[in-house]
């Protein structure tokens, strides 16, 4: 379980780095660039930071979803493993 751990905080670390890496490329690209305008250099900054979010927003819900979905099949497999137990109490006990 450790091991896990330490290789998502890996792949995490990496993720975060390959991120900031992109923003500040595309900074610096955006204030490189002097042939287009301000509005455009800024619109393009928008799009991509909006980009981020609904991207964060997406994997956030699927990540609900399937964290939902286990936790109910938790729930099921307790109950059935519970009823079992009870039948097999009831049938020792006749």
């Amino acid at each position: 379980m450790t091991n896990a751990r330490n290789d998502n905080n890996l792949i995490i670390t990496l993720n975060v780095a390959g991120v900031a890496v992109a923003y500040g490329m595309l900074g610096i690209s955006l204030w490189l660039s002097t042939e287009v305008p301000l509005a455009t250099k800024g619109f393009w900054g928008m799009g991509i930071m909006l980009l981020t979010l609904s991207l964060i927003n997406v994997v956030k819900y699927r990540f609900d979803i399937r964290s939902s979905e286990d936790r109910i099949r938790r729930i099921e497999e307790a109950r059935n493993e519970k009823m079992l137990e009870e039948a097999l109490a009831d049938s020792k006990s006749l």
